[in-house]
């Protein structure tokens, strides 16, 4: 991956839907160098999709919350394998400290993340876990 590529990768991140015609004016590039080099990043794995981001005003599951885990290391592949499995959880973060992993879980009421929060525990190779509720994101990108 070079300059262009990461500048590439930065713009596509202001912005998915940017044109090819738009990113190639944007870093002097053709639209079909521009093309080329996002089906490399996308070949090598170095862009795994594209996605939305939703407004302020776009309908979102009622409540969300920050899992902090500690995992038994001998079952910490099954954890994670299991945690991908799971419909609420929308991110994962391996993480350093006295905690192992970070999820993000989003779920529609407090009952279901309740219930998110309980089978996150009963997970073999979990061994603690500390949530906290998110009260307002300040800033996402």
């Amino acid at each position: 991956m070079d300059d262009l590529d990461r500048q590439l990768i930065d713009l596509l991140t202001l912005n998915a839907r940017t044109s090819t015609a738009a990113l190639g004016r944007a870093l002097g590039l053709s639209r079909s160098t521009v093309q080329d080099r996002l089906a490399r990043l996308e070949r090598t794995g170095a862009i795994a999709g594209y996605t939305v981001r939703l407004g302020d005003s776009a309908p979102r599951r009622g409540v969300s919350a920050l899992v902090m885990m500690t995992v038994n290391a001998k079952l910490a592949d099954r954890v994670v394998h299991a945690l991908r499995k799971m419909p609420e959880l929308t991110r994962l973060h391996s993480i350093s400290g006295q905690y192992d992993l970070c999820a993000t879980v989003s779920a529609d009421s407090h009952d279901a993340m309740d219930a998110a929060l309980d089978a996150i525990g009963r997970l073999p190779g979990v061994e603690k876990t500390m949530s906290s509720i998110v009260l307002s994101t300040k800033m996402e990108r």
